[in-house]
């Protein structure tokens, strides 16, 4: 979504505005002022212009505080059933709630779901109550909770609409994922129900833009483009959790490993990393063997550390990083478990170990994105593989570490 601005916290929940709120904030009020003139108008009730734009604006503060509300029901629901709510952000088309992970069980998924829309709905029972109360003494005011009144029930029922990213979407997998018993299954009905709705809307905007006075067409496009992305998000992401579950380290691994004997001394090892710095590259792991047993890995850094004199003294083996302390994984292990172990690897790589416990290779993030967009069919230039090894990140829309994350939630 972009950069927000944190601007405090509610129930402990980081409360963040993003730049394009300001936006819809001034565009509502412009339109709720427009609005106000007509219906006082048709009530007989003078109010002054400056008023008017007031009487916009504070609908429009009421509006997100609803907004706000709503998020903060999804968030506290969550936080009772275990789960840290990162922050909940206000935006162009309203708010989010950002967790963490993802429920447990479909249960816990489908209250949280259903909390949004819950307080939307109390919302507008409020506002109800109050039009009634201020009906006499307060007609302005009265007309303003009405107008409050009808935006929540409008909430309340567009999230409840069954696509993702919608609440209802939401509710429909946890539901799915409740009777048919995989999570999965239910992203994919949902994720599916939102795409249909994201190219209906867009279907229908578009309809509607050619009518001449209607200026809702166009929102509708926004809308809908909105949810059509959002969906193919969550197809993506299930298309890319595919291939860390299918595929195992063996199948990935490299070899960016060399072996150095623990009885040569440090003068020798320089000498001969001298001569093989160009072709065994500047990166790749030393590891230490007496004999047939591995002792662990000779880190260069020796050299730099230790004085030139002392270098004939001194042995590979008294410089070695037990093994017990190199970040490693086993060969057989699936694919999102070395995405996950690499998201903590000091150097973004890991050490490959066979049933022997014995080194077969290594493994780092552009062995990683290679085999999963190979799987999908992808071939990345060259220069996104320099920059991912040179920098250690991931491309966008390929967030491995992130995808691997939710595949350790749900287990």
């Amino acid at each position: 979504m972009g950069k927000a601005w944190t601007i405090g916290a509610i129930c402990g929940v980081p409360l963040r505005v993003h730049p394009s709120w300001l936006v819809i904030v001034g565009l509502a009020t412009v339109l709720f002022q427009a609005q106000y003139g007509q219906l006082l108008q048709d009530h007989q009730l003078a109010v002054a212009p400056p008023g008017l734009w007031l009487l916009g604006f504070v609908t429009v503060l009421l509006l997100f505080g609803s907004v706000l509300l709503h998020e903060l029901g999804h968030s506290l629901m969550a936080i009772r059933h275990g789960v840290k709510v990162r922050s909940i952000t206000l935006f162009l088309f309203g708010g989010v709630a950002t967790i963490e992970k993802e429920c447990r069980s479909a249960l816990a998924a489908l209250q949280v779901a259903a909390a949004g829309p819950a307080v939307s709905f109390a919302l507008a029972l409020v506002f109800f109550l109050l039009a009634g109360l201020a009906e006499t003494a307060q007609p302005v005011a009265a007309l303003v909770c009405q107008r409050l009144m009808i935006l929540n029930l409008v909430l309340g029922i567009f999230n409840l609409m069954p696509g993702l990213p919608l609440d209802g979407g939401l509710i429909v997998k946890a539901l799915v994922w409740h009777f048919s018993g995989s999570r999965r299954r239910g992203i994919q009905v949902a994720a599916a129900a939102g795409l249909a709705l994201a190219v209906t809307a867009m279907a229908l905007g578009l309809w509607l833009v050619l009518i001449p006075g209607v200026p809702s067409g166009l929102w509708l496009v926004v809308l809908g483009w909105f949810g059509l992305e959002a969906a193919s998000t969550q197809l993506q992401v299930l298309r890319l959790q595919d291939q860390l579950l299918q595929l195992r380290v063996q199948q990935v691994q490299g070899r960016r490993y060399r072996i150095l004997n623990a009885q040569l001394d440090l003068r020798t090892v320089s000498r001969q990393l001298a001569r093989e710095t160009t072709e065994m590259g500047p990166q790749d792991w030393l590891l230490v063997y007496e004999g047939h047993r591995w002792l662990g890995r000779f880190q260069p850094e020796a050299l730099k550390t230790l004085p030139v004199q002392c270098w004939p003294r001194e042995s590979v083996s008294q410089q070695v990083q037990p093994r017990e302390e190199i970040p490693s994984i086993r060969d057989n292990a699936p694919l999102w478990q070395a995405a996950l172990a690499l998201e903590h690897a000091p150097e973004s790589r890991l050490l490959v170990l066979n049933g022997a416990a014995l080194p077969s290779g290594t493994i780092d993030r552009v062995d990683l994105v290679k085999a999963v967009c190979r799987g999908l069919g992808i071939r990345l230039p060259d220069r996104f593989l320099s920059q991912i090894q040179r920098l250690g990140g991931y491309p966008p829309g390929l967030q491995l570490g992130l995808v691997a994350s939710t595949m350790a939630d749900s287990e």
